[in-house]
């Protein structure tokens, strides 16, 4: 037992470190837009010092992703909040709305963004298709995520021979990305607005 335990605690330390190390090497990826980390927390801290709200979205577990970032952004002050909750205010001139198509266009994605930009809200885009994506043209400032997402995930090659089981399916180094670089955010948005750890865990709900 205690062998098969030490056999099993290895194969999830070997795929955790893969799947860690898989996501990391998205963030040294070359790539001729500017840093994704720079531009996010440069629109967010802008947002805020311009009293403006911080508005988020994205479809599935990207918004899944997203919705995990508004929760840290109302903890650090900023007045967040993701789009089609029932409180969601109107969006007007000083906000921020920021979006995620890692594929590089959806049609919610598309109409919300055209939305915000037709009411003065800037608009920052995260995609890994920034060139051909259709949600770019209504994007403020787009942020360069060069992860696979459903878009390049062909199971077979050139020769139409299929490829090895991938890790991480589908649009999961995208989604995973998308997380690790949102902490990376909060990290920085807290130096940035000069937010101590115990004032941003003062404000957790405590109806839990």
């Amino acid at each position: 037992m205690a062998s098969s335990e030490s056999s099993t605690h290895s194969t999830m330390a070997s795929l955790a470190t893969q799947i860690c190390n898989q996501i990391s090497s998205i963030f040294s990826k070359p790539s001729p837009h500017p840093p994704v980390l720079d531009l996010l927390v440069a629109e967010i801290s802008s947002a805020a010092a311009r009293n403006g709200r911080v508005f988020l979205y994205g479809v599935g577990r990207e918004g899944l992703m997203l919705k995990a970032l508004c929760m840290r952004l109302f903890h650090l002050g900023i007045s967040a909040h993701f789009v089609f909750d029932v409180t969601t205010p109107p969006i007007h001139g000083p906000d921020l709305l920021v979006a995620s198509a890692g594929p590089g266009g959806f049609s919610t994605v598309d109409a919300l963004c055209s939305i915000a930009r037709s009411n003065g809200a800037r608009v920052l885009l995260l995609t890994a298709q920034p060139d051909t994506g259709s949600c770019v043209k209504h994007a403020s400032v787009v942020g360069h995520m060069p992860a696979q997402t459903m878009a390049d995930d062909d199971d077979e090659d050139e020769d139409g021979v299929v490829k090895s089981r991938p890790l991480l399916l589908m649009g999961s180094a995208y989604e995973g990305a998308l997380f690790v670089l949102f902490e990376m955010t909060v990290y920085r948005l807290g130096e940035e607005l000069k937010q101590s750890p115990e004032l941003i865990r003062s404000r957790h709900t405590n109806l839990e």
